[in-house]
């Protein structure tokens, strides 16, 4: 297996951590990137720094801001200027958000848009240059069974998000499959252990509007328990990062456009398959069967 150079976006926690983790450990060279390394995610940045003392590792913690496309332009100049190139970009960064729809003001909701889509362009923008000047390259995006799964309430916000993030990479893999550069959407389930996803979700500032809805208290007190029921114990992100870093080791022209990582069967599975499907043969009958595979048209 190559060594690849990888940009991991959110790598501050959960999946994103401890993919960069695992990616490292694999003998990859890994840019764990966050935001504020000498501030508030100091202790993270260290931790992630002294683990790469200790067992060796190529783990490198860096600033990237998704909110500032100055912060990702520089990161992905700071990698290309330090190992000669970029192999391998992992978007991963996001905020979950749980409360009433109808409480939260169009502003809250940018915010949620912001870092869950918005973000992911900002790196789009910093790193392709790149990527399209070497003609190969992998963009792997974290998507969430949300998009196509069932799932509770209250996440709308998130949902719509993730929803949009997914979608943009899809269009996205046809547009840049000419210059070789390949795509990978992983798509967890939930995960209520080993994340600080909903411990830190964020809640609707217009707290009289959410108070609206108290006849529902007993449905989102429970969303995190009810999905915590049902995931079996062996289920924890490290099985997310397990499979992004085999996907990563596949030769190029192997990775699959699709990954779907679901210990609760929320049906994503079973309605990306089908999708999936439909989009290749659509695809195909619209005469661009040759963007659905990476490859340099010369």
């Amino acid at each position: 297996m190559g060594r690849n150079v990888i940009l991991v976006t959110g790598a501050g926690t959960g999946i994103g951590k401890l993919t960069a983790q695992s990616l490292a450990e694999a003998g990859h060279i890994v840019y764990a990137t966050m935001r504020d390394v000498d501030g508030r995610n100091k202790p993270r940045a260290d931790a992630l720094r002294a683990l790469a003392d200790t067992q060796n590792l190529q783990l490198h913690p860096l600033e990237l801001d998704v909110l500032s496309q100055d912060s990702a332009d520089a990161a992905a100049a700071t990698i290309v200027r330090e190992q000669g190139r970029l192999d391998a970009v992992m978007q991963n960064a996001g905020h979950l958000v749980l409360g009433p729809t109808e409480a939260f003001t169009p502003e809250e909701m940018m915010k949620v848009f912001d870092t869950n889509l918005f973000g992911a362009q900002r790196v789009n923008r910093a790193v392709l240059p790149y990527l399209r000047q070497q003609e190969a390259g992998l963009m792997l995006w974290v998507s969430s069974s949300t998009t196509k799964g069932g799932f509770p309430p209250f996440l709308g916000p998130y949902g719509a998000a993730k929803a949009a993030m997914d979608s943009l990479a899809v269009t996205l893999a046809y547009e840049i499959a000419r210059f070789g550069i390949e795509t990978s959407i992983v798509v967890p389930g939930a995960f209520t252990r080993g994340t600080e996803h909903f411990p830190s979700a964020g809640k609707p500032a217009d707290t009289e509007r959410a108070a609206a809805y108290a006849r529902y208290d007993g449905v989102m007190d429970r969303i995190g328990e009810r999905l915590s029921e049902l995931t079996p114990d062996e289920a924890t992100p490290q099985a997310v990062a397990d499979e992004i870093v085999r996907i990563v080791a596949l030769p190029s022209g192997e990775r699959p456009m699709r990954w779907v990582i679901d210990f609760v069967g929320d049906g994503a599975r079973e309605v990306l398959e089908v999708s999936e499907r439909m989009r290749i043969e659509f695809a195909r009958r619209m005469g661009m069967g040759d963007l659905l595979e990476a490859r340099v048209k010369r």
